[in-house]
């Protein structure tokens, strides 16, 4: 199991010089990856950030940030095209940087939530998959896999529990399509968050190690237990990453609903938080 800590923890939006100060922080942290949140593509570059891990002696993750000009399921097809261009800038990043999957909420924008008729929904379905299904090419064309991240009802109206997303692996049908579970999520959704795990088996291709309030693993409620367990059994033995955000930065702190800070300082919350799960994954 290798341990990552998210760059949304403490700065936002990323760029190379933050890439390299945060690299720093989490390796002298104990992490083993920083996963780099793309916010503004233009501010980060291949270069600055394999720079970065490299010299912080850690690997790096890719995981996108999906906003309203990034819906790949938008009635309007040119949003649809800008997302689809965005969610490549974001494959090739992590072709050049090493790594293995691009990982987010992707089929859709953070924060669109409509009650739809059956008929829109499916229509809104459709243009997900053929969107992921194109970029799943491109990305398997560089070495690259999408990790697919399920949110709860109140962040996304498409696709909220782990059968949803085993469904939308299906249906875009790519091997190198999986996976990314969240605790967090995980805890509004599903009835039992072992069983979802074990549902979603072989397509978990991240882990976001989450607590019921987005603080440090080990504050709060989530089943700990019951998540190592159902993880074991499936075999899962890639990323566990800690995400969580600051009130401090305000355009995330109103998309995540984060009105007050959980720790003294981010440092905090992710080295307890990792202290916790080293203990709990032995």
């Amino acid at each position: 199991m290798k341990f990552g800590a998210s760059t949304f923890i403490w700065s936002s939006p990323l760029d190379d010089a933050a890439a390299l100060s945060l690299a720093r922080r989490v390796a002298g942290l104990g992490f083993d990856v920083l996963e780099v949140c793309v916010e503004d593509p233009a501010l980060l570059s291949a270069e600055g950030v394999a720079k970065a891990g490299e010299e912080a002696g850690i690997a790096i993750s890719v995981c996108g940030a999906f906003g309203p000009d990034r819906d790949i399921s938008h009635d309007d097809p040119a949003v649809r095209a800008a997302a689809a261009a965005y969610l490549r800038q974001c494959i090739d990043l992590a072709a050049a940087v090493g790594s293995e999957s691009v990982s987010g909420p992707m089929y859709s924008a953070t924060g669109k939530a409509r009650l739809l008729e059956p008929a829109a929904r499916e229509r809104q379905w459709a243009w997900a998959v053929e969107g992921l299904a194109e970029c799943a090419e491109y990305a398997g064309e560089r070495g690259v896999g999408l990790a697919i991240e399920t949110l709860n009802r109140f962040e996304t109206d498409l696709v909220n529990t782990v059968d949803q997303g085993i469904r939308m692996c299906a249906d875009i049908d790519a091997e190198n399509v999986g996976l990314l579970l969240d605790t967090f999520h995980m805890n509004i959704e599903e009835l039992s968050i072992g069983e979802a795990i074990r549902a979603a088996g072989p397509l978990i291709r991240n882990f976001h190690a989450c607590e019921n309030d987005r603080g440090a693993p080990g504050d709060g409620h989530v089943p700990w237990r019951e998540v190592v367990t159902a993880l074991t059994d499936v075999g899962y033995d890639g990323l566990v990453v800690i995400e969580s955000f600051t009130p401090e930065i305000e355009e995330i702190a109103r998309a995540v609903s984060m009105w007050r800070p959980l720790r003294t300082s981010g440092d905090e919350l992710a080295g307890d938080g990792l202290a916790f799960l080293h203990g709990l994954f032995g």
